[in-house]
């Protein structure tokens, strides 16, 4: 087993005053890594999957891969392009879907759960709100390019 180690690390200096800020995240336990880079168009196209190991959902494809939902530890996903956006969409057990912008190279982290993986950690706000139990296990992320392809890395980190 591995530890991965996540560094966020912004730099700003703004009229002499110093607002940069560092902050480090273990990931213990890891055992198998995904990182690929994927060329996305302009169709909405799967790109990440999540179920259980004896869950039929797995037998779908994902231009990335899929993986056990109780075992994801850590998921980045990178727009490589300089010119174009793309957008994620994220659905979880109960259809439920939100969406994001990720524009030219930005970086979008899907907060797991560090011990249970992707299950209980999505919702999307409706009429009966969002509550501490309203989450459900993300199934997949699906992507789309706005106007012309692009490279997008994908770095999945599991137990």
């Amino acid at each position: 087993m591995a530890t991965l180690t996540v560094t966020i690390n912004e730099r700003l200096l703004l009229n002499n005053n110093d607002y940069s800020s560092k902050n480090t995240l273990s990931v213990t336990g890891v055992n198998e890594l995904a990182k690929r880079i994927v060329n996305i168009g302009t169709d909405e196209i799967g790109l990440l999957g999540f179920g259980t190991a004896y869950n039929t959902e797995l037998s779908k494809t994902y231009v990335a891969g899929q993986f056990d939902e109780d075992d994801v530890r850590y998921i980045r996903i990178t727009n490589l392009d300089d010119t174009n956006h793309i957008a994620l969409i994220l659905k979880n057990e109960n259809d439920d879907e939100f969406g994001v912008k990720v524009d030219k190279g930005c970086s979008f982290l899907y907060g797991v759960d560090l011990s249970g993986g992707v299950k209980d950690t999505m919702d999307s706000a409706d009429a009966a709100g969002i509550t501490p139990d309203s989450f459900g296990d993300l199934v997949d992320i699906t992507c789309t390019a706005n106007t012309a392809a692009c490279d997008v890395e994908v770095f999945v980190a599991s137990a």
